[in-house]
């Protein structure tokens, strides 16, 4: 059975949130007598343009000056997003991290500026045998992954195992949970440019009237959709036991890894960081929670937001988490630990 801690705060105030989120890192550094490495990334969410419900930059300060003062470098990682949006490319990435207050850390997107770099890692799932991971990534052996705990329509919630999965993977890792391989092009929107042809490092894409991908030479990199500027190469979003590759990826992102994982139920919406709309709200804040295990991490925080709200909030999420303690990620089963 895995600890989980918890500090209960219902309040929006950032500082103390902040303020919790490091209690709670020291808590677990001293009961796991974890030590750090002299380079730490954390793993944010810098939320999409037009979003304002995501965990702001001052949520994470408290924690980088904590590392400073032991001796540990500490950075923003990420990875590129697989749809079309203001975090689709590292420049644009970029500007929107630093828009929304991201500027205490040097920025790491780990899947390069069209999130076509990662490297393989062999996880031998039941859907899946290999993971596109991020390529920086594989410089480092620790991370602090740092989640706020929200809707999603999907995968049910966002919390922990999202940020692994998704977080860790680049674009084609993205698009292998979400369809299977293969992009798709609307052929009224392409205007025949080439673009894509000339990206496309595996001979995948042909240009007639418009582009066509070839299934069978597909690897999906997905780096396509990056440089489209039209917007007519999209994931087709039809592919089958999304839930379960999704734990098979975050198996895949934290193999190896030495991970301490935070997660904020606080500014709970329908919808995750990724919409780029104002959303209101659908339950009360909680708290923050820390843990070792990513399953028991998002196990709690579903638990404690299910009691609280009275409610069955995204339920459909605990088949992740029944897949990812199937195939060794963690344990459902918990200890949760008040602070």
């Amino acid at each position: 059975m895995s600890k989980v801690y918890f500090i209960e705060n219902e309040s929006l105030n950032e500082e103390q949130l902040g303020a919790d989120a490091l209690a709670l890192l020291k808590k677990v550094v001293a009961d796991t007598g974890h030590t750090f490495e002299k380079e730490v990334p954390l793993k944010v969410h810098f939320g999409e343009k037009g979003n304002v419900t995501f965990l702001s930059a001052r949520c994470y300060e408290d924690t980088i000056a904590y590392l400073k003062d032991a001796g540990v470098a500490p950075s923003y990682i990420e990875t590129n997003v697989l749809y079309r949006g203001s975090r689709t490319t590292t420049d644009k990435h970029l500007e929107t991290a630093r828009a929304h207050g991201f500027t205490q850390l040097p920025i790491i997107i780990a899947d390069g500026d069209l999130g076509t770099e990662y490297d393989e890692v062999e996880i031998e799932g039941q859907y899946l045998k290999k993971c596109k991971i991020g390529k920086d990534y594989g410089k480092f052996n620790q991370f602090i992954v740092m989640s706020h705990f929200k809707g999603h329509i999907q995968a049910g919630f966002g919390g922990a195992l999202k940020q692994l999965a998704m977080g860790f993977a680049a674009r084609g890792g993205k698009l292998e949970q979400h369809a299977g391989i293969a992009p798709v092009v609307k052929a009224e929107k392409c205007i025949a440019c080439g673009l894509c042809v000339e990206k496309c490092d595996f001979d995948a894409i042909a240009l007639t009237d418009v582009a066509l991908i070839d299934q069978d030479k597909c690897v999906g990199c997905a780096g396509c959709i990056a440089v489209c500027p039209e917007g007519a190469i999209r994931n087709s979003w039809s592919g089958s036991n999304f839930l379960e590759k999704l734990a098979e990826y975050a198996y895949g992102a934290a193999k190896g890894k030495d991970i301490i994982y935070i997660s904020f139920i606080s500014n709970v919406t329908e919808e995750c960081d990724c919409t780029g709309i104002h959303m209101k709200p659908i339950a009360e804040n909680i708290g923050v929670l820390a843990s070792k295990d990513p399953v028991a991490l998002d196990t709690a925080c579903l638990d404690l937001l299910q009691q609280c709200s009275g409610k069955k909030l995204f339920d459909n999420g605990r088949v992740s988490l029944g897949h990812a303690e199937k195939i060794g990620l963690g344990s459902m089963a918990y200890e949760l630990v008040a602070l």
